[in-house]
């Protein structure tokens, strides 16, 4: 991707499926990847996955859900790697249960972690890009946020909030080169996914049913996601920002 070459990137829940997917494509681009993570030892399995390869990595203990963490835990990497070109919020968490069947302290646990962490993010990382006049944010979002998804009601409202956040930071900034945009994957094989089974296997049950229900027959892999995130945070797409694309193998078309 044009761009990306050492370019400084920071990416919440690196040590995750996903998150980990995630950096290492950035590294296969040059890039200077910053990881915070609650997870301290996986974040750094994930850096030393990263050298492995020729590329470079730092991992951070960090609780976004905890503002003064962030911000100070930004000031040490930039200290660093510099400036932060790239922010791309991944990290998330969720339990499979109905919403009748939930408590409040279980909501606000979702809403921190899925929500209000990211918004930490972008009030700390954000000043800085609006200060060099140039930055990308890619946001990972769900499609449990565009048509909801059983099971998932307050996840499913953190993630719709996540989607109408970035849609309005995109107006706010779009005078000062900064691009804001959301990635919803649909249904992915990660640990996540399948904490939601009785036996942690897709071959049956849930699974069974996403692979019939999505038109290209699988369910997606961790690997399906880093190509349209490494795209949005290069300058392939420097006049594209407000926007939503699913990665979900068709499950969800919209236009």
């Amino acid at each position: 991707m044009r761009g990306l070459d050492n370019k400084v990137a920071l990416v919440t829940g690196g040590s995750g499926a996903i998150g980990r997917s995630i950096c290492r494509r950035f590294a296969e681009e040059g890039m200077h990847i910053g990881i915070f993570d609650i997870d301290e030892e996986s974040a750094l399995e994930t850096v030393q996955l990263v050298e492995s390869s020729g590329g470079k990595a730092s991992a951070y203990k960090v609780d976004i859900t905890d503002y003064e963490a962030v911000k100070q835990s930004k000031e040490i990497f930039e200290g660093k790697a510099g400036s932060i070109d790239i922010l791309i919020n991944n990290a998330g968490w969720d339990r499979l249960e109905n919403f009748l069947d939930t408590k409040p302290t279980f909501w606000d646990q979702i809403i921190s972690i899925n929500l209000v962490g990211a918004l930490n993010m972008h009030h700390i990382i954000v000043p800085g890009m609006v200060s060099n006049g140039r930055g990308k944010i890619v946001n990972i979002a769900s499609d449990a946020g565009r048509v909801g998804s059983s099971g998932e009601a307050v996840y499913s409202a953190c993630k719709g909030g996540i989607i109408a956040f970035t849609k309005t930071l995109a107006r706010e900034v779009a005078k000062t080169g900064i691009c804001c945009n959301v990635v919803a994957p649909g249904p992915i094989d990660t640990p996540l996914l399948r904490s939601m089974t009785p036996d942690g296997s897709l071959d049956s049950g849930l699974g069974k049913a996403f692979k019939r229900a999505i038109p290209m027959r699988r369910i997606g892999e961790p690997d399906d996601i880093p190509g349209i995130v490494a795209f949005l945070s290069s300058s392939e797409s420097d006049y594209i920002t407000g926007q939503v694309i699913s990665v979900s193998g068709g499950l969800t078309m919209h236009g």
